[in-house]
């Protein structure tokens, strides 16, 4: 995984929400190459697939099982992407799945644009092994 050149510092000064908005795309590109790898299917039926993984619902258990092992720095990036306040919000979901959907889309952006794929990679792994992409 690839990450564009941005310097340390300026991850730093990124809004949390800006964090969220390259941590989304992250997250969709794993649960798109996740789905396409479980075989072949109709493109509506890997559609699904993808949105019940990319779902804020999907995120908000994906984020709850992970935060008990995330690191301090972690952590840090988590809640105030949870604690953003957003413009808009789906009407699929609860103000509190969003709100912990959007703290672990700011992680993985974090993540990302840190070079640290080794580390979604794994987090990754967790949210499946656990099956908290999927919806019940």
């Amino acid at each position: 995984m690839q990450t564009e050149n941005i310097e340390q510092s300026r991850i730093g000064e990124l809004s949390t929400l800006s964090l969220a908005h390259i941590g989304d795309g992250v997250f969709e590109l794993l649960a798109r190459t996740h789905v396409a790898a479980e075989g072949q299917c109709r493109v509506e039926q890997m559609h699904r697939r993808t949105v019940a993984l990319v779902s804020a619902q999907a995120q908000a258990r994906a984020a709850e099982a992970l935060l008990p092992g995330l690191t301090q720095e972690e952590l840090a990036v988590y809640r105030p992407g949870r604690n953003a306040k957003p413009k808009s919000a789906p009407a699929h979901a609860t103000p509190a799945e969003y709100a912990s959907a959007t703290g672990l889309e700011a992680l993985f952006g974090f993540l990302y644009l840190s070079g640290r794929a080794e580390r979604i990679y794994e987090l990754w792994r967790r949210i499946l092994q656990n099956g908290q992409g999927e919806e019940t």
